[in-house]
C-alpha cells in the first residue's frame, strides 16, 4: 500500500491541531507549520529514504511563505508528486465560539475584530478549498468525533485495535501508580503471602493461582470485571482516547494482584484489543 502524503490547511479553529495529534497517533511523520516552499524537497526526500505515512500542517501562520502553497501545489502535480489535501472548516460562528472559549488571538487579528479576520481569512483560502481532495467541516463535531473520523479515513486497523490497554499489577504499600485510568483493589481476595510455601512466589506461578482459585469469590469477581470492562472499554474508545491503563492493586504486589492482572490481560486479548502487562511491583530476577 502506498503512503499517505498529507498536506492538511483550512480555517484558523477548525480543529488542524486534533487532526494532527489523531495522526501521531496513527504513526504518521508529522511536522506542524511547515513553509511552502520547503514541501516539494521534503516530499521528494520521503519518497526516496522512507514509506512512513506523513502529514504536514500549512496555514496562514506561514505569512508570506503560505502564498506560496497554491503554486508549489500546482508545480508538485506537473512533477507527478502525489498527495491529498485536506482542508479542515467550520460555520463562522462556531469559530468566534471556539476563539472565545480559549482566548486566543486570531493569526491575522493584529487590530481587527475578529469576525473581519474570519472573512480575510476564507477569502484568502477559497482557492485551497477549492483545489482540496478531502474536505472536512467541524461545525457540529466534537473532538472526540473528529479523533474518530480521522482514525476511519487513515487508519487500517479496527475499532478494537485503536485502544491500547496496559494492565499492570501493583502494590499499594508501594504507592498507587499515577498514570492509572482504573485501579481494581484485590485486596479482599485470601493472601497467599501468609502460607509459607507460597511466601517465595508470584501470581504469576501455579501454586499461587490455585491457591486463589479454591475461593468462588475470585471467579465472581474476575466475571464481574469482565461484564465492567465490556461495557466501559467502547465507551472509551468512542470517546477518542487511545489509551487505557488498568492498574489491579493488593498489598504488596507479589501475589493477587499479579494473578487477576494476568487474568484480564488474557480476557482482553481474547476480545482483541492490543493489551500489555506489566508487573510494577516483583523484583527482576
Amino acid at each position: 500500500m502506498q503512503a499517505h502524503f498529507l498536506i492538511i490547511t483550512g480555517m484558523s479553529g477548525a480543529g488542524k491541531t486534533q487532526v494532527i495529534r489523531t495522526l501521531e497517533d496513527l504513526n504518521f511523520f508529522c511536522i506542524d507549520n511547515l513553509p511552502a516552499a520547503l514541501i516539494p524537497k521534503f516530499a521528494e526526500l520521503c519518497r526516496q529514504t522512507s514509506e512512513q505515512n506523513v502529514a504536514l500542517v500549512v496555514d496562514i501562520r506561514g505569512g508570506r511563505f503560505f502564498d506560496k502553497l497554491l503554486k508549489v501545489l500546482n508545480e508538485m502535480e506537473a512533477g507527478g508528486q502525489k498527495y491529498e489535501l485536506i482542508f479542515l472548516d467550520a460555520a463562522d460562528s462556531t469559530l468566534i465560539r471556539r476563539y472565545k472559549e480559549t482566548r486566543r488571538r486570531h493569526p491575522l487579528g493584529a487590530g481587527t475584530e475578529l469576525l473581519k479576520s474570519i472573512s480575510n481569512e476564507r477569502e484568502l483560502l477559497k482557492p485551497l478549498r477549492e483545489k482540496a481532495t478531502r474536505l472536512i467541516d467541524t461545525t457540529n463535531l466534537a473532538t472526540s468525533q473528529l479523533k474518530n473520523l480521522i482514525f476511519d479515513l487513515f487508519s487500517d486497523s479496527t475499532q478494537k485495535e485503536r485502544m491500547n490497554i496496559i494492565v499492570r499489577s501493583f502494590g499499594f504499600k508501594h504507592g498507587l501508580p499515577m498514570d492509572s485510568d482504573m485501579v481494581l483493589d484485590v485486596r479482599f481476595l485470601p493472601n497467599p503471602f501468609y502460607e509459607e510455601d507460597l511466601r517465595p512466589l508470584t501470581g504469576n506461578d501455579k501454586p499461587v493461582g490455585d491457591f486463589i482459585c479454591r475461593y468462588p469469590q475470585t471467579f465472581q469477581y474476575l466475571k464481574l470485571e469482565e461484564q465492567l470492562l465490556d461495557f466501559l472499554v467502547p465507551q472509551y474508545i468512542s470517546e477518542g482516547k487511545s489509551q487505557l491503563v488498568i492498574s489491579v492493586g493488593c498489598t504488596g504486589g507479589q501475589h493477587r494482584s499479579v494473578f487477576v492482572a494476568n487474568k484480564l490481560y488474557d480476557y482482553l486479548r481474547t476480545q482483541g484489543y492490543n493489551v500489555e502487562i506489566t508487573h510494577r511491583d516483583i523484583p527482576a530476577k
